[in-house]
């Protein structure tokens, strides 16, 4: 078999273990407040996340591509298999430590991160695409304050519409509607991290000669939409208790307001064709809805604990694809 072609295939084969991975790494986000107020059950749970997670991915491509071309150029650059396998298993390695220890750390910090990271190993910081780049870490910076903000407004109006309902009734109905939140959240979440692993194949496919354009395959797609709901059928319960009880004692009408506000965040990303965080944002969120309540409510040292992972997981994937990297360039 030509080389090329087996390191085409071993991408693909590890872009879709990274979308597996980055399912049940995920899927905590998007349940974690609906399974802790008991909205729903973990299984009940987990079934419509891995369906809605399908759909959303099947529905947009506009953040595949960005993440296919925002970083490096894949027309114009050497040993661009190399630098995608490099950055594939720097990003997997990063999500099974983060997930084993059960901490809720960004899929797309890890694949930015370390796509960067392989990059620079290979050809020097020429490599990035600065103003794709730029773009991207903007997004990524942003997304979590607006979540914050957005979480805090939302929540604050809640408290104000309902503050004369007998709160027995509230946090029944809230339950109620945090079955639409979470499908809502889980959607939105297919739509924008389910990109990732589509955008990464089709820039191996370019770098390869094996596609003339960036535009997304639909077996990529597929495959990708799949594995991504099969990888949140599986889910992360260590996640899934950091996110859903460690942050904030999380209530029904929290829930709500915290799942409301992440969708909107990583729905508009999504539209203006902009990779985010769904860790970032919907962690951001819950403190954000905590803080409009009391801000002793929001557990800091938790919160701290989560904000330090993600500032130090883009520089920490960006060494260790480096490093890869340079160990791929031994046998070149």
């Amino acid at each position: 078999m030509d080389s090329l072609l087996f390191v085409t295939i071993l991408i693909v084969i590890f872009a879709l273990g990274f979308d597996f991975i980055n399912g049940f790494h995920d899927t905590a986000n998007t349940i974690a407040t609906s399974v802790s107020t008991r909205a729903l059950s973990p299984k009940i749970a987990i079934v419509m996340a891995a369906s809605m997670n399908f759909v959303g991915a099947l529905t947009f491509t506009g953040v595949a591509k960005t993440i296919g071309e925002g970083i490096i150029d894949p027309f114009h650059i050497e040993h661009g298999s190399i630098i995608v396998l490099s950055a594939l298993i720097s990003a997997i390695i990063w999500n099974l430590i983060t997930w084993y220890y059960g901490i809720p750390s960004s899929s797309s910090h890890a694949i930015i991160g370390s796509l960067a990271g392989a990059a620079i190993s290979a050809l020097g910081f020429s490599a990035l695409n600065y103003h794709g780049f730029i773009n991207i870490l903007l997004a990524l910076v942003i997304s979590p304050v607006l979540a914050l903000t957005i979480g805090y407004i939302v929540m604050t109006i809640f408290q104000l519409i309902f503050r004369n309902f007998n709160l027995g009734r509230t946090n029944r109905g809230f339950r109620v509607f945090q079955i639409f939140t979470a499908a809502l959240q889980s959607f939105t979440h297919g739509t924008n991290d389910a990109q990732k692993a589509m955008g990464i194949i089709t820039l191996a496919l370019v770098s390869a000669d094996y596609s003339s354009a960036m535009d997304i395959p639909m077996w990529v797609r597929i495959a990708s939409a799949t594995v991504m709901g099969l990888g949140t059928s599986i889910g992360g319960w260590k996640i899934i208790k950091t996110v859903g009880g460690k942050i904030m004692k999380i209530k029904p009408v929290n829930g709500a307001a915290a799942d409301l506000s992440s969708a909107a965040i990583i729905f508009g990303a999504t539209l203006i064709h902009l990779p985010v965080s769904s860790t970032h944002v919907i962690s951001s969120s819950i403190m954000g809805v905590g803080s409009s309540e009391r801000l002793k409510g929001v557990k800091w040292g938790t919160a701290v604990n989560i904000v330090l992972t993600w500032i130090i997981t883009l520089p920490l994937t960006a060494i260790l694809s480096f490093m890869i990297y340079k160990c791929f360039e031994l046998f070149m």
